[in-house]
């Protein structure tokens, strides 16, 4: 079962991953939209898609999947796992900020600009790096 358990873990984690990557481009081209426009309107529509139909379910099964994973290693306590744990909760929290960014454009209130959501769209990937080290180098 465990050999199962971590297919399941490696697509929910790719599909994550993909979403986080995903979601603040769209929200870069959303900035250009006119409100109101059908443009703006649909991005709206693919944003929340994304969140509520991927982003999210993709987040649970990878952190139901994973803890159970380091539970069965009996990983819990070494130190390459707790900077893991450290930079998954960081990547929990970018997920939290850009579902909270969905509901501003959602409601027409975006105030930032193009320009911050390139640079938060650079924050997975810095952090799915340190993640992927950690797990692959187990570094002692």
């Amino acid at each position: 079962m465990y050999e199962w358990i971590k297919a399941l873990h490696v697509v929910a984690i790719i599909s994550w991953m993909a979403a986080l990557l995903y979601l603040p481009r769209l929200m870069i081209y959303h900035c250009a939209a006119e409100l109101g426009s059908v443009q703006s309107e649909t991005f709206k529509v693919m944003e929340r898609r994304l969140l509520k139909a991927i982003m999210t379910p993709a987040m649970i099964v990878g952190w139901a999947s994973g803890l159970y994973l380091a539970w069965r290693g009996n990983w819990l306590g070494a130190g390459w796992f707790q900077v893991k744990l450290m930079a998954l909760i960081a990547l929990s929290a970018a997920h939290g900020f850009l579902a909270g960014q969905v509901r501003v454009f959602a409601e027409d209130r975006n105030q930032r600009s193009a320009r911050f959501f390139r640079i938060v769209n650079e924050v997975p990937t810095l952090l799915m790096l340190l993640i992927v080290a950690m797990v692959i180098v187990k570094p002692a």
